[in-house]
């Protein structure tokens, strides 16, 4: 199994490339980036339940708990975002049909 020290080295680094990653992504790109990547956060999701699944201690449980919790959080809001931009292309004709 891996060491507590090297997870939480590994999580930091991941953390920080990602945020390197995003920043220097064009605010134009943001919201087709979010929508192409959904499928990320259900594998995300999906790892984060079988951390939950085998986890052997409470303070496991409990971060499976909360990895599993923001995963779905995430993958939902990955799919809000996608929702929306779709909403922005649609015809003017067509939007005022759409409201009640």
């Amino acid at each position: 199994m891996i060491d507590g020290v090297i997870a939480l080295y590994i999580f930091m680094l991941a953390a920080f490339t990602g945020y390197e990653v995003i920043s220097r992504v064009p605010v134009i790109l943001h919201t087709p980036l979010m929508s192409g990547s959904n499928f990320v956060h259900g594998i995300v999701l999906v790892g984060a339940m079988v951390a939950l699944a085998t986890a052997d201690s409470t303070l496991a449980r409990v971060i499976g708990s909360i990895g599993v919790f923001l995963a779905a959080g995430n993958a939902v809001g990955g799919y809000v975002v996608t929702e929306r931009m779709l909403r922005m292309f649609v015809s003017a004709g067509k939007k005022q049909e759409r409201r009640p």
